[in-house]
This record gives structure tokens, sequence and C-alpha cells, in this order.
């Protein structure tokens, strides 16, 4: 099962903690940084821009310095990702804010500088967990919401079909969707540790209708998985293209945040 990374840029590489180096660039309030330089950002300014550019979210707990930018600068920064054909989301309860790819009015396609990769089975199950974890945590009053990596790893192992035989390769898969869920930053903490924050950038860019339909695709893909085994028929294409379907309906979907 699958949702699509429409909220990554067409790299994946991470932004390191921002230091007090980033002060020592520049701190003047000069906009020129560089030889023949004719951007009209301070440095501050761009930093937030590229960050944005570069993840798939900043929020105010993994980005603290470049999240004040963005909300100080909104309508400039807003402005820059326009011009790339994109458009800025953000969630000022949840203090998360995403790019988007625009869509014209005519219907058609602009050109795109991100990246259409799609969520595997496993990480979308992850995902769907968080988001339960999440949204029972602070209902129960939790500031911040904890999971175990075990926690997760079986969660997935629950929706395995009752005939599916290679225990240990799905047990691997779901450990490896565990583990691109916290390189996304969707999880706080690091690749080797066993229990992590739940971001809360999950609930905006998982909304409520979208799980639902990931849930009963997931059923229905299961479904088949059994009848297709009990037949002797391969289903491999079929799910695929179901996969695709929902990944699609995830990257339609302009109502993210807003739950």
């Amino acid at each position: 099962m699958s949702v699509d990374h429409d909220l990554e840029a067409s790299t994946e590489i991470d932004v390191s903690a921002q230091t007090d180096a980033d002060d020592e660039i520049h701190d003047d309030g000069s906009v020129s940084l560089f030889e023949g330089d004719e951007g009209g950002l301070e440095y501050a300014q761009r930093h937030a821009l590229v960050t944005l550019l570069k993840q798939r979210f900043v929020s105010a707990r993994t980005h603290p310095r470049d999240w004040r930018v963005l909300v100080e600068h909104e309508r400039v920064l807003r402005s820059r990702l326009n011009d790339l054909f994109l458009d800025l989301a953000i969630d000022r309860q949840r203090e998360v804010a995403w790019k988007r790819q625009a869509t014209p009015e005519t219907g058609s396609r602009f050109p795109t500088l991100l990246y259409d990769a799609a969520w595997s089975r496993e990480e979308t199950l992850v995902l769907v967990h968080l988001r339960d974890r999440l949204r029972a945590g602070h209902a129960g009053g939790d500031v911040r919401v904890y999971v175990d990596r075990e926690d997760l790893v079986d969660y997935v192992a629950t929706f395995r079909p009752s005939h599916a035989t290679d225990e240990a390769g799905d047990e691997k898969r779901a450990r490896n969707a565990v583990v691109s869920v916290v390189k996304a930053g969707l999880l706080i903490g690091t690749v080797a540790d066993e229990r992590y924050e739940i971001s809360e950038a999950v609930e905006p860019l998982l909304p409520l209708e979208l799980l639902q339909e990931l849930l009963e695709a997931l059923q229905r893909a299961n479904d088949s998985d059994a009848y297709a085994a009990a037949e002797g028929v391969d289903q491999t294409d079929d799910q695929s293209d179901l996969f695709d379907e929902t990944a699609r309906a995830a990257e339609d979907n302009d109502a993210a945040g807003e739950q």
C-alpha cells in the first residue's frame, strides 16, 4: 500500500541541525551574500527556503529557526515557491509547513521539481499507526507522543495475509519501513533508536479521509491476495495498480493539514 511522496524534492537530503555557524555567514542584514549575487532574500530567508525545498516538511519542533523565519516572512517565501510552480501549506496549530505541487486552473500540469515516489505498503501501515497513536496521545493530554520500534513492527504484522509464509522477509520489510519513516523525519530520533517521538507533521500529511481509504485498500489487497493464493493466480500487477491509485489520491488531496 502506498502514499505518494508529493512533499519531497528531487533529492532526499537531510538538513542538519542549525548552529551558530549560520550566524557567522552573514549577520549584517545585507542580501548580497557572494560576488555577483542578484538574490533578493536575506540569508535566513534563503536558508528557510532551501530547507523547504529539501525536506518534506518544516516544523517548529525539527527546524525551529526556519519555522520562525517562514512564519515571519510567509508572503515572500510563498512567492518564491510559486515561481517554481509550488504552493506553500501551513498548519499553524501544529506548527508544520510543507510544499505541494500547484495545480493550474486549466486542469493541465505545470513542470515539476517534486519527485513522485510512493510509500511502500509497509511504510503506509507505519504511517497509519503513527497517526492513530498521535491522535490518541493528544486526546489523553500528552504534549509529546512516543512509540516503540517493536510496536510498529507488530502492527504491520497484523496485516499479513493468513496465507503468507515469508515471515522473516515480511518482518525485514517492516523494519526497513520504520527506518524510512525515521529518515523522512516523521519519527524523531536516530535509525538505531528503539523508541521515537512521533512528529506533529504526521496528522496534516495523512488526513482522516486518506487514512480511511488506505485501510480499506489494504483490506481489499489482503482479500485479493488470499483469493489469488487459493486459486494459484499471480496478482502482483493488479496490486501495484491498486497501490498507485491510492498514491495518486494522496497527491490530489489539497485538504491536508485542515483536519
